[in-house]
């Protein structure tokens, strides 16, 4: 493995808000982060529809937070909505960081998954099994996965999903990318979403030219390696900015096409 990324070029595909730490860990290990985002988090254009579904919050169960996107966009809303939370709400979360934003926001205490931070492992806690007859209302973007929403209804939930943001492609092509892996600028990219693999993807001509083949594609989740069979792809060990440097130091510690 790697002990510095010296030299080495690296794509952050993640919104530029959410790059920060990620970019200093690669400067501070002498690597050059190159600002990339494939999502964009923008609010909705209209909040009517989000400010009516969170009114039933006072007869909710469980209200899950999948991302801090989600807290960010609706938890204002909900506060500003209610001087005081529910009573009887529970709340859970997709991870730490997202637990820690609700509880800056009133939330009391927040539910999340112990080792893994995505939606397969907030359905394994004993908590989310005895779903029969609960309601729950899934705070997310607009679109996204419905595992969450599908297994708890199977369990025998009521679900409601309250969208609060939209994700965008704020990328027209990946030719600049391309021209710095003809440089030799460009080493990895990192990619930290499905939906972010698929815009790489569409723009590559689903994975197909010729540079996106040499460039090692780092990942915090084997779902998104999922996405890119026949790519370069490392899956990090653990969640967080510390495993995906881990991630760049041994991927490209293989070597550079």
């Amino acid at each position: 493995m790697l002990n510095t990324l010296k030299g080495m070029g690296i794509a952050v595909s993640r919104p530029v808000s959410q790059a920060t730490k990620l970019n200093a860990l690669i400067r501070e290990n002498d690597g050059e982060p190159i600002s990339f985002p494939l999502i964009d988090i923008v609010p909705l254009q209209d909040y009517t529809t989000f400010d009516n579904t969170i009114k039933a919050l006072e007869t909710t169960d469980w209200a899950i937070f999948i991302s801090s996107n989600a807290v960010q966009n609706g938890m204002p809303r909900l506060v500003a909505q209610y001087s005081k939370l529910p009573s009887g709400l529970k709340f859970a979360a997709i991870g730490p960081v997202t637990a820690s934003e609700l509880m800056q926001m009133g939330a009391q205490q927040v539910l999340i998954p112990k080792n893994r931070f995505d939606s397969e492992s907030l359905l394994s806690l004993p908590e989310m099994q005895g779903m029969q007859g609960k309601k729950v209302m899934i705070f997310r973007g607009v679109g996204g996965r419905e595992v969450l929403a599908d297994t708890l209804q199977t369990r025998g939930a009521k679900v409601t999903f309250a969208e609060c943001y939209r994700r965008i492609n704020p990328q027209t092509s990946c030719l600049a990318l391309a021209q710095l892996w003809q440089n030799q600028q460009l080493h990895a990219i990192v990619v930290t979403s499905s939906e972010a693999m698929r815009y790489l993807l569409e723009m590559t001509h689903h994975g197909n030219d010729d540079w996106i083949r040499h460039i090692k594609i780092c990942v915090n989740h084997a779902r998104i390696a999922e996405e890119a069979v026949g790519l370069q792809v490392s899956v990090a060990d653990a969640p967080g900015d510390a495993a995906m440097l881990t991630c760049l130091r041994t991927a490209l510690s293989k070597g550079v096409a």
